[in-house]
C-alpha cells in the first residue's frame, strides 16, 4: 500500500470523512502553500491571507462529517478561499469605513449637550441589546470594550482560545449593528474616544 501522501485527493476524502488526521494533514501539505498565495495576491497582508487559509482549514476539520465535496479537492478549496477572500475584504472596507467616520468624527468633535443625551439613549440601548445574548458573549464584550483588554488576554482569563474570543466579539458587534444601526455603534465609540 503506498504511504498516504501519495494517495489521491478523493482516497484522502473518504479517509478526512472517517476522522482520519493524517489525511488532513497531507490536504494542508498539498494545498496550504498555493492557497496562500492565492490568498496574497488579493488581500492586504500576508497575515490577512494566512488567517483566511487558516480559518478555511479549520473549517474543513470541523466540517469534515457533513462535506459535500462533487468535484475535485483543489476546486473547492480555491472556490472556498475565494469566497474568504470577498468576506475579509467587506470586513476591511467596513473597517475602512468605520476609520474614515471616526476621523471626520474627530475633525469635528465639538459634543453638545445633546449629543450627550444620544450617547445616554444610545448606551442604554446598547445595554438592553447586549442582555439579549449568552452571558459569555457579555462578557467577552465588555472585557474589550469597557475594561479595553486584548483578545489574548481575554482569551486567557476566560480559558478560551483567541479565536473563540474573535468569533464571539464578532456576534456581539453584528448584533450591535442590527440593533442600534452602524451610524449608532460609531457615534457612540467615537464619543467615548473624543469626549
Amino acid at each position: 500500500m503506498p504511504a498516504i501522501d501519495q494517495f489521491t485527493d478523493s482516497q484522502l476524502i473518504a479517509l478526512l470523512y472517517d476522522n482520519n488526521s493524517e489525511a488532513f494533514t497531507v490536504i494542508y501539505q498539498r494545498y496550504a502553500e498555493s492557497l496562500t498565495g492565492f490568498a496574497t495576491s488579493k488581500l492586504y497582508t500576508l497575515d490577512d491571507a494566512r488567517d483566511v487559509v487558516h480559518d478555511l482549514f479549520i473549517k474543513l476539520w470541523a466540517d469534515r462529517k457533513t462535506l459535500l465535496i462533487t468535484g475535485n479537492l483543489q476546486s473547492y478549496l480555491f472556490s472556498a478561499i475565494r469566497y474568504s477572500i470577498i468576506d475579509k475584504i467587506r470586513k476591511n472596507v467596513t473597517r475602512q469605513e468605520y476609520a474614515t467616520m471616526l476621523q471626520k468624527l474627530k475633525q469635528h468633535s465639538t459634543f453638545n449637550t445633546d449629543d450627550s443625551l444620544k450617547v445616554r439613549e444610545l448606551q442604554k440601548t446598547i445595554d438592553e441589546s447586549l442582555k439579549s445574548l449568552p452571558y459569555k458573549t457579555q462578557q467577552i464584550y465588555q472585557f474589550s470594550r469597557n475594561e479595553h483588554r486584548s483578545i489574548a488576554e481575554i482569551a486567557q482569563l476566560m480559558n478560551l482560545s483567541e479565536q473563540t474570543i474573535k468569533n464571539q466579539l464578532t456576534i456581539a458587534l453584528k448584533h450591535l449593528r442590527q440593533s442600534t444601526g452602524v451610524m449608532g455603534v460609531v457615534f457612540l465609540l467615537a464619543y467615548q474616544v473624543f469626549k
